[in-house]
């Protein structure tokens, strides 16, 4: 798999990774077997990096992660959590060093590593990304060695372009896919001149862009894709990217036409974010280890045509823009 840097970390990491929110809570129920079973198939198909939170099951995805780790040798892996949502109330006044040393110390222990390879500021409230004292407190971390590097998850475009100003920001990790395209026109290009890493997530709008649902799909009903459709319970772009989910169906439908022979509807939508230039890694998740030896083998495909970026560009413009272009 091409591997490429991963923003300011030092580090490189393949260009199709695994998002493991899945494999804590959220999606359905995963077992442990099978949420082992995903890492490896993951890895054994050249997947490198691996994104977590410590919210994901309350640290179970986290505990399963650093089972895995423990568990045998797997090569050069780097795994990003991150931090922030397990305030409570979750606001700015609770961003702080002691709450970050006490975060950062939960998460070490339960991927069992004296030092994270990367920590992300979890989609806190937007002032938490202009003050001062967040990156000094973020600075201290890697002083104290309980941090290698860190960076910040957001939700919105403002938001990445506030973060990525900073001199110590590693990486940004942002909703970008084929329905949500604002990112290509203001953050990808100032990242890429910083030497900012981007971390694509919701590649797949929550699976809209697998090509498989149809308007009568049912989600179970611990599933954000039931109880989130309206932002119940968390940001709303992070279910389905925002987009209604009888409109993005429909849009689905159309990209399904586009896919190439021999490729599959979410390989061509991964391979769409390879393309853009300034994306480090993307991270669709898995809930089986075909889906995670799938999304993998996006990474080998021919970079898409001029005649299907126009396919894809129209579909956006003329069925999601209006939804969500100038909400994040």
């Amino acid at each position: 798999m091409e591997s490429r840097q991963l923003g300011r970390t030092g580090r490189s990491v393949g260009v199709v990774g695994l998002g493991c929110w899945q494999l804590g809570a959220d999606w359905g129920s995963v077992d442990d077997d099978v949420a082992l079973s995903v890492l490896a198939a993951a890895v054994d198909a050249g997947v490198t990096f691996l994104d977590t939170a410590d919210v994901y099951g309350d640290g179970r995805s986290e505990r399963l992660i650093g089972r895995f780790l423990a568990e045998g040798e797997h090569g050069e892996l780097t795994v990003a959590t991150k931090m922030g949502r397990r305030a409570d109330p979750h606001t700015t006044a609770a961003y702080t060093l002691d709450a970050f040393r006490a975060w950062t110390d939960r998460s070490r222990e339960n991927l069992g590593v004296d030092t994270l390879d990367l920590v992300q500021l979890h989609c806190p409230p937007s002032e938490v990304y202009r003050r001062e004292s967040t990156y000094d407190a973020l600075d201290t971390l890697v002083q104290e060695r309980r941090v290698a590097a860190y960076g910040v998850s957001v939700e919105t475009v403002d938001e990445a372009l506030e973060a990525i100003i900073r001199p110590h920001v590693a990486t940004v990790q942002i909703i970008l896919n084929v329905f949500r395209r604002k990112p290509l026109d203001e953050v990808l290009p100032v990242a890429q001149e910083r030497g900012v890493g981007i971390i694509a997530r919701v590649p797949l709008a929550s699976g809209l862009l697998s090509g498989t649902y149809d308007e009568h799909t049912q989600f179970a009903a611990d599933d954000h894709r039931s109880y989130n459709r309206h932002g119940d319970a968390f940001d709303v772009g992070e279910t389905f990217a925002g987009v209604p989910f009888e409109v993005g169906v429909a849009a689905a439908r159309q990209v399904a036409t586009l896919t190439p022979a021999g490729a599959s509807t979410a390989q061509l939508a991964l391979r769409w974010i390879v393309d853009q230039p300034g994306v480090s890694v993307v991270i669709p998740g898995a809930r089986t280890p075909e889906q995670a030896r799938a999304n993998a083998a996006a990474a080998a495909l021919a970079p898409i045509d001029e005649e299907t970026l126009d396919g894809l560009r129209g579909i956006y413009d003329g069925a999601i823009r209006t939804h969500v272009h100038d909400r994040w």
